[in-house]
């Protein structure tokens, strides 16, 4: 937008007139402008010097340090004014909030534990001389030597302790061989006790077969029928004392035996014949017993006496 000629001309106007104005308020202000009188006072004219401390004398200075100082007059309080019982109450300030009672932020960030405080004195740590590198290679050297050590000593005290469980171990391995040993023993002397005894039983009973054989007459075609069962009771009896029964061979049960022999009871063969209840084991065992049982009873018994001797054995227990 441009300027016009009486735009400017207005405001060439209304600045001279803005400046009449002005020239205008300063004249009256300095006319109605009063001027003070000056007023004389009775006496001479009051002079002063000024004067340096230090140039007076020394009474002069102490009792400059001396005087009173000057008395203070107390400021009386302001009274409040009296307020009318009918006026209103006056409006009480807001209180601002108390540094103490400002709300606490919740805390975001859990607090951290302080470590267990060193209870080693700083001054002794500080008055002792920092270590050089020497130093410090000495010290891990001696460190580890020291740890080289305890290792040691820990690895033989685990040695130590398991030589001492070994030692343990063995002795009481030792101790349940010997009680093994101990009750092998006392079983081998029962079972040596009872097979003599068992012996002595069947050597009696072949005794007193034999005598009675002597003592009975003789009859029946030269054959004695009670001289020959006594016989085979006696061998019976004697085969018995050396066979121990298997469980698969019931009481009672009768096998036959064919016996070659010597004269003087030795057996040449036993050999099992039809008929015999029992199973192989038990066929095995009397066989082996009549071996065992050799020399067979035969003293006493010539009349009856034959090398081949056909049995018929009873099993039962000795």
């Amino acid at each position: 937008m441009r300027e016009s000629r009486v735009d400017t001309a207005q405001a060439v106007v209304l600045a001279i007139g803005l400046h009449a104005l002005l020239l205008a308020v300063l004249f009256f202000g300095m006319w109605f402008s009063s001027t003070r009188e000056q007023v004389s006072a009775a006496g001479s004219p009051i002079s002063a010097e000024l004067i340096d401390a230090a140039a007076l004398s020394e009474a002069m200075q102490q009792t400059l340090e001396d005087r009173p100082e000057p008395a203070v007059e107390p400021v009386p309080e302001p009274q409040p004014e009296p307020v009318p019982e009918d006026a209103a109450p006056l409006p009480q300030p807001v209180p601002e909030p108390v540094p103490e009672d400002a709300p606490t932020p919740p805390q975001t960030v859990p607090q951290e534990f302080l470590t267990d405080p060193d209870t080693e004195s700083r001054d002794a740590v500080t008055d002792q001389p920092t270590p050089t590198p020497t130093d410090e290679r000495e010290l891990q050297e001696e460190r580890r030597r020291q740890e080289q050590v305890d290792l040691t000593e820990q690895r033989r005290q685990q040695e130590a302790e398991r030589q001492r469980r070994l030692s343990e171990m063995e002795r009481e391995r030792q101790q349940q061989l010997a009680d093994i040993r101990r009750r092998r023993e006392a079983a081998a002397r029962e079972a040596a006790q009872a097979q003599a005894q068992l012996e002595k039983i069947a050597e009696a009973r072949a005794r007193s077969a034999a005598e009675a054989a002597a003592s009975a007459p003789a009859g029946n075609n030269g054959v004695d029928t009670d001289l020959l069962a006594r016989y085979q009771a006696a061998i019976q009896a004697a085969v018995l004392a050396k066979w121990t029964r298997p469980e698969t061979v019931p009481l009672g049960a009768r096998c036959k035996l064919i016996i070659r022999q010597l004269p003087g009871g030795e057996v040449m063969s036993a050999e099992v014949s039809s008929p015999c209840a029992y199973d192989e084991q038990g066929r095995r065992s009397i066989e082996a017993a009549v071996l065992k049982a050799q020399p067979l009873p035969h003293a006493g018994f010539e009349d009856v006496f034959n090398r081949t001797l056909i049995f018929t054995f009873t099993a039962q227990d000795r």
